[in-house]
């Protein structure tokens, strides 16, 4: 047994920490030093996670799976994806995001191209995805086994226009969901092809899901920046950070108060992944009134009773309720 994984027996056995440091190895390339965290607040007992995986997403947030999702399957989402995009089929509840400055489709002429897909809760290929067993088996570890999949995206980042809309802002996905335990809620993000520095890859920064949820709002960009992309409006600019260069099929789990975005597509082609945000089927609701969260709750409100013609009988709970399913498990309070 490696030296980590003897110093985790000693906390999982709630024995006194040792006071040394370590560096681990994560499924990455990328390597982070790191201490030991004082308990294992972030994950889940159980065979899959190897001791040195557990301390790494203790530690930094996030846990980056190398070729965990087939090939085969990423060919078949991406298939699903160009038939949306060539209006061949109509998904119910599927929002259609498209970027501010992109006039060039990339697969219809004369059409803004498609930044991102996002609730296919309803399209029976795409949501699939949700429900692969080998994404399941890690998102257990993170949350337990009673699996609400909440959030589901496909992103399309397009070449930049030259106005930086291609970027998405630092933001920790926790300001969209106004469920709890935080601790319970996971994301899976899966490149579809290679994503690197050039094409905007995510960027992280490691330790800060140890923090608080922090205010949101549009940052002000010179050239916009697209609908619902809020960012953070305060963070360490000095803060390391970690660029998750992937493969197709790599897959990236990460904590909902991790700080991360991504750059702009300094290439010709588009840049797809495919992600799915988890929570437990014990979560419950909260009111976000007199919070952070107010502004988004205000902006989801608007948008849902523009596109059906509803009004404030249905709540920012409501908009969520309505998209989540159960993958694995009892639904509980979800």
């Amino acid at each position: 047994m490696s030296r980590p994984a003897e110093r985790l027996r000693v906390i999982i056995n709630h024995l006194d920490r040792p006071s040394a440091g370590i560096r681990a190895a994560p499924t990455s390339a990328q390597t982070v030093s790191y201490g030991h965290p004082q308990r294992l607040r972030y994950t889940l007992d159980n065979d899959l996670l190897t001791p040195e995986q557990r301390l790494f997403y203790e530690e930094n947030g996030f846990l980056l799976i190398r070729n965990l999702v087939s090939k085969q399957d990423i060919d078949r989402f991406r298939r699903e994806f160009e038939r949306i995009c060539r209006q061949e089929i109509k998904v119910p509840g599927l929002v259609v995001m498209r970027d501010v400055a992109i006039a060039k489709s990339e697969f219809v002429p004369d059409q803004r191209a498609v930044s991102k897909l996002q609730d296919f809760q309803e399209d029976p290929e795409l949501f699939r995805y949700c429900s692969l067993p080998e994404i399941l088996k890690y998102v257990e570890c993170f949350i337990g086994p009673n699996i609400m999949a909440m959030h589901t995206m496909l992103i399309n980042k397009p070449p930049d226009a030259g106005k930086k809309t291609s970027r998405h802002p630092m933001h920790q996905d926790l300001h969209y969901f106004p469920f709890r335990p935080v601790d319970r809620i996971v994301c899976a993000w899966t490149a579809m092809e290679t994503v690197n520095r050039q094409n905007g890859c995510l960027v992280v920064l490691p330790g800060s899901h140890k923090g608080t949820l922090q205010e949101h709002d549009y940052p002000e960009w010179e050239g916009g920046v697209n609908k619902m992309y809020h960012g953070v409006r305060d963070y360490d600019p000095e803060h390391p950070r970690v660029h998750l260069e992937m493969e197709k099929g790599d897959t990236v789990f990460f904590h909902p108060l991790l700080i991360h975005g991504s750059g702009m597509n300094q290439t010709q082609g588009f840049r797809k992944a495919i992600s799915c945000h988890y929570a437990s089927g014990d979560c419950y609701y909260i009111d976000v009134k007199g919070t952070t969260q107010e502004n988004i709750e205000k902006e989801v409100k608007e948008i849902v009773a523009r596109k059906y013609a509803v009004g404030d009988e249905v709540t920012f709970k409501d908009t969520w309720a309505i998209r989540g399913r159960l993958v694995q498990g009892e639904r509980i309070s979800m």
